[in-house]
């Protein structure tokens, strides 16, 4: 894959033809149902976040790259935090990600805190699939409602999306999540992402993961996850709320490079990550620091 730029808008020095495909990542995880920013009293997060912020860097964005295709998407941990959860359900939550546009998400534990029939009555209010590769279904009201695996085809670039969820047995109490399956988080990277690379011909596979950036056991992590696994090209992260100062670049078992990312938490940070493609199996990447979104941030 090249190696990695990182911040600002510096790239690699790979000479690019004049047709070359540009595409855009925008990502956020852990949202936690943080509609408006924390207060300016907040004694660590004073004015941060807010999703009229976000949808207004997201909108600046796009136009400033209207050459390029723009993915927004988000790795879990939408709900619970704020009393607009509490009153609303999830509703607010995704009728606003719904207008801000976002392409697909993976589900986090705290997704599952109304049930999944709580979770099922807000699908409608989601413009938006969610992705998830190792939470089987089969057997609960979810069944069809949650993909294994999303293309996206937009201006001649096929990328690929799967979805990885944290076990939830010991986390989440088990009448929210019922007769949800699940599977080995690396077993179905695997499965997927093969299907996507192979079969499917992607140009390129992200992996939007709830495991959690790494942990002191033998726990799956992001981390743990990149060097058993083929095919992924970036793990866009969630569940720790780890706020990484910029991307970092790890080996998969083809000793190829793999980008992981996390923006902490509660909307605080935007993720940005662009890339760049020649012909089929030549691209290049440019991994930014985080986007904070605060009152007066600066213009990207």
């Amino acid at each position: 894959m090249g190696g990695l730029a990182i911040a600002g808008m510096s790239s690699f020095t790979i000479p690019l033809s004049r047709n070359r495909r540009k595409l855009v990542i925008l990502h956020t995880n852990d949202m936690h149902s943080r509609i408006e920013p924390f207060p300016a009293d907040h004694p660590k997060y004073p004015d941060l976040g807010g999703m009229a912020r976000r949808a207004q860097i997201i909108k600046e964005i796009r136009e400033q790259h209207k050459d390029k295709v723009v993915l927004l998407l988000d790795s879990g941990d939408i709900f619970q935090g704020t009393p607009y959860f509490n009153m609303y359900g999830g509703a607010l939550e995704f009728k606003l990600m719904s207008e801000m546009g976002y392409d697909a998400c993976t589900m986090g534990n705290h997704d599952f805190d109304n049930g999944i029939e709580g979770f099922l009555n807000m699908l409608p209010h989601a413009k938006f699939p969610f992705i998830c590769s190792n939470y089987n279904f089969d057997h609960t009201p979810l069944k069809g409602r949650t993909k294994p695996y999303h293309i996206i085809e937009k201006q001649d670039m096929k990328i690929g999306i799967i979805g990885l969820g944290v076990k939830l047995e010991g986390l989440v109490d088990h009448k929210n999540y019922g007769n949800t399956i699940y599977e080995s988080p690396v077993e179905k990277a695997n499965q997927f992402a093969a299907i996507l690379k192979k079969q499917e011909k992607c140009d390129l596979v992200i992996c939007l993961s709830h495991l959690g950036y790494s942990y002191n056991t033998d726990k799956i992590s992001d981390v743990t996850l990149a060097p058993q696994t083929r095919y992924i090209d970036i793990i866009l992260g969630g569940h720790t709320h780890t706020f990484l100062e910029k991307p970092e670049i790890h080996q998969n078992l083809d000793k190829k490079e793999v980008i992981i990312n996390q923006v902490g938490w509660a909307g605080i940070n935007l993720g940005r990550i662009d890339v760049k493609f020649r012909g089929k199996r030549k691209k290049e990447i440019s991994a930014h620091a985080p986007i904070g979104l605060k009152k007066n941030y600066a213009k990207v």
